[in-house]
């Protein structure tokens, strides 16, 4: 096996190696979140970090690295005598495969021993082998939604509770949370980028002498890893004595109320959720002035520290890159500090209307979002989504099971690293055995088939597999209606806005989407199926309008988009969200080319944007040619949920 590559021979990505060292030095500060494009020695660096920790003291042979000064009483491999033997070992890296199963994450009945002799036995998982380690998570944004649930559970606790198969009992799990990602290929869900103490962006803009010294390192480096590793043997050494120095000062850094009262008052500025941005910023703050010999938490520190801590925590559109502005950390830590603030003074935000002046930025109105440019007058050729209206995002989803990957979140499916939800006969080669119900299934025979002693004899004709139900991402193809009906009674902002809506819920999603505007004389792809759904944001906003209503071209547009990814990727499943008012007034009639989505098996929805008090009920008419699902464009505005949940419950 290759010599890891030495974390002292890492070149440029400061932030980066500062963000890991952080985390050598006080484990509390919550592990980090590498973000960055592919190539950027993401995980080379994580997987040098393992080097520069000091070694652990643990209970000789004890799978779950109980701390022999201090060992768990309930351990699943214990009870630990007082002079029960020890081993000093380093800390372990442990890595978790983006297609793991919950079993081999958590644990589960050791299958040998339940088989051949008929104990119930805990085979432990990664996350007993990450305790009092790194559990380092490569393209975590590619993680399924069982895992993201059972690494949550398990970061809020530091315990992993375990009941499946018969076994139930608990161990301690206290680790490093690393994790890496590549933007280009979806977000982090919400909840577990929350769970990462610091986030960073790892950048290949390095300058040309940088990146000739990273190639000529990393030849050097693949032609013979032992050498290149004792070139920076004592480098790495003088680091890890840092380290260790590091967490020795750690209990003795003090961190004053004048810099608490900074670090809160920077969170309220900034509009960050909860409190665990004040408390990771001020670990953050206390593990680098420990890592620089200092015994009190400084200003600096916090400026320092809080681009790492809270730039993934401040609050931000789905489409709008992650980020803290210097000037913004400036201006709120040159505050004075108010330690008994009058009421209303929280020292956060303006409320809505509170900004000097009375206006609102451009752009910007009241429950808007940031960065949306404000709705067009009438009469305009080209508008946008109005920042003053707010939609809600509609959960939309196919209504069959189907046998696409993991690695979404709308649709059900049935795949290999689902949850189980039941157990069958194997069809074929028994893969993924379901224990109980294997035993169950032999447990009749025992007798007949003259069994002795503790031991369960098990025939072929018993085994039973798992059946797993998981989530999976579709095709989303957006296909909207651009035409001058659409502009002259200026419904096209609104439209962009419930649109934008729902790109939202495919963006939280993981769905491949395209976006399709109908115009004219023909349909437009304006973007054909991507996974980075934020790209669609800017093309939905730049949409063109006016002139006739070519409704079939836009269907038939979708038909041929989805012909074409069905010949690269057959399990992935479309849905067509059409938002128009149904009418058609250039081209063939559309009924015809709705006919053949549906009976290509095409799930659909269609949002109804027709407006006034005289309705045609049009786009109903196609939604029914579609066998789609029809909302009106009202139904997705957030200010007028109450009146449709009352009109529906009267009715």
């Amino acid at each position: 096996m290759n010599a890891p590559y030495p974390f002292s021979a890492l070149v440029g990505q400061d932030d980066l190696k500062l963000s890991l060292l952080l985390n050598a030095v006080s484990p509390e500060v919550g592990g980090v979140l590498v973000r960055g494009e592919k190539g950027t020695a993401k995980s080379t660096a994580v997987r040098a970090l393992a080097s520069l920790l000091p070694p652990i003291e643990v209970v000789a042979g004890c799978p779950y690295s109980c701390d022999p000064d201090g060992p768990n009483p309930d351990c699943p491999a214990g009870p630990h005598p007082a002079d029960a033997p020890r081993e000093t070992r380093p800390v372990r890296l442990v890595e978790l495969p983006v297609g793991a199963s919950t079993d081999r994450l958590a644990g589960t009945l050791d299958l040998e021993r339940a088989l051949l002799k008929g104990e119930k036995t805990f085979e432990p998982g990664l996350l007993a082998a990450a305790h009092r380690g790194i559990l380092y998570v490569d393209e975590v944004n590619l993680l399924s939604d069982h895992l993201v649930d059972l690494l949550l559970d398990v970061a809020a606790m530091g315990v992993n509770h375990v009941e499946r198969e018969g076994v139930s009992l608990k161990h301690p799990s206290r680790f490093i949370l690393v994790g890496t990602m590549n933007p280009e290929e979806g977000e982090l869900r919400p909840q577990l980028l929350d769970r990462f103490g610091l986030s960073v962006e790892s950048s290949g803009a390095l300058s040309a002498d940088e990146r000739v010294e990273v190639v000529r390192r990393r030849l050097h480096y693949e032609a013979d890893p032992a050498e290149f590793a004792a070139k920076f043997s004592a480098a790495d050494r003088e680091l890890a004595g840092a380290v260790s120095a590091s967490q020795n000062r750690l209990s003795a850094t003090h961190v004053s109320d004048d810099v608490l009262y900074k670090v809160s008052n920077l969170c309220a500025g900034l509009g960050v959720d909860g409190m665990r941005g004040d408390l990771v910023t001020a670990k953050a703050a206390r593990s680098l002035a420990a890592w620089e010999g200092r015994d009190r938490v400084g200003v600096d520190d916090v400026r320092r520290a809080a681009p790492l801590a809270l730039a993934h925590r401040r609050r931000r559109n789905p489409f709008e890159q992650p980020g803290v502005d210097p000037e913004e950390i400036e201006s709120a830590l040159s505050e004075p500090e108010d330690p008994d603030p009058p009421d209303g003074g929280s020292g956060g935000p303006p409320e809505s209307g509170d900004e000097p002046g009375g206006d609102a930025p451009e752009g910007g109105g009241s429950g808007g979002q940031p960065g949306q440019p404000s709705a067009e007058s009438p009469g305009g050729a080209q508008s946008s989504y109005s920042a003053s209206e707010s939609f809600r995002p509609e959960r939309l989803e196919v209504p069959e099971k189907g046998r696409g990957g993991p690695l979404g979140r709308r649709s059900r499916s049935i795949s290999e690293e689902g949850q189980p939800v039941s157990d069958r006969e194997p069809r074929g080669e028994a893969r993924d055995i379901a224990v109980g119900a294997t035993l169950r299934a032999a447990a009749p025979h025992q007798r007949e088939r003259g069994r002795s002693g503790a031991g369960l004899i098990v025939r072929e004709g018993d085994l039973q597999e798992k059946v797993r139900e998981g989530r999976e991402g579709n095709l989303i193809l957006f296909v909207v209606d651009a035409s001058g009906s659409m502009a002259a009674r200026s419904r096209m902002s609104a439209v962009k806005g419930a649109a934008l809506s729902l790109l939202t819920d495919a963006y939280q999603r993981r769905d491949r989407i395209a976006l399709i505007s109908f115009r004219a004389d023909a349909a437009e792809t304006l973007l054909p199926p991507t996974s980075s759904v934020d790209l669609a944001a800017p093309r939905l906003e730049e949409l063109p309008t006016g002139g006739r209503t070519p409704l079939a071209a836009g269907l038939e547009r979708a038909a041929e988009i989805i012909f074409r990814e069905r010949l690269q990727d057959r399990e992935r499943r479309p849905m067509v969200v059409l938002l128009t008012d149904g009418r058609s007034t250039s081209g063939p009639d559309p009924a015809g080319a709705a006919e053949r989505l549906r009976a290509a098996g095409v799930a659909s929805v269609v949002v109804d944007t027709e407006g006034g008090n005289v309705r045609l009920g049009l786009a109903r008419e196609i939604a029914g040619h579609l066998g789609a699902r029809c909302i009106r464009l009202e139904e997705l505005q957030a200010d007028s949920l109450v009146e449709i949940v009352e009109r529906r419950r009267v009715a």
